[in-house]
């Protein structure tokens, strides 16, 4: 009697360890920016120029079209989040300030 429970309590444990053996897929969402991207940026440069470098970016501001913002989320089968933000800002047409996860170049502010 005491062989059966033992037997069973070791099927029991065997089968429960084999739920954590789910494969959990990598999810990527938004935009994926580097910071080689962002040593292109330089102040002045024009929206096509920001747009060519960096993509299109995952949110335009409906009541402030002078701001882009760029969003990266990653969500590994296994691990923490790893979230990146980044936001462009423009003035009369033209790049002036970017601020987010990323350290700007010391070149930013020299003209092209």
């Amino acid at each position: 009697m005491r062989m059966k429970h033992l037997i069973a309590a070791a099927l029991t444990a065997i089968t429960l360890s084999g739920c954590s053996l789910v494969y959990r897929i990598d999810i990527p969402q938004g935009n994926y920016v580097e910071q080689k991207q962002i040593n292109k940026l330089r102040q002045g440069m024009t929206r096509e120029q920001v747009s060519y470098v960096l993509g299109s970016p995952m949110l335009r501001d409906t009541f402030d079209t002078d701001s882009w913002y760029y969003l990266y989320e990653f969500q590994p089968g296994k691990g923490d989040k790893e979230r990146k933000e980044l936001t462009v800002n423009f003035v009369n047409d033209k790049l002036s300030s970017v601020t987010g996860d990323f350290p700007l170049p010391a070149a930013f502010t020299t003209p092209l």
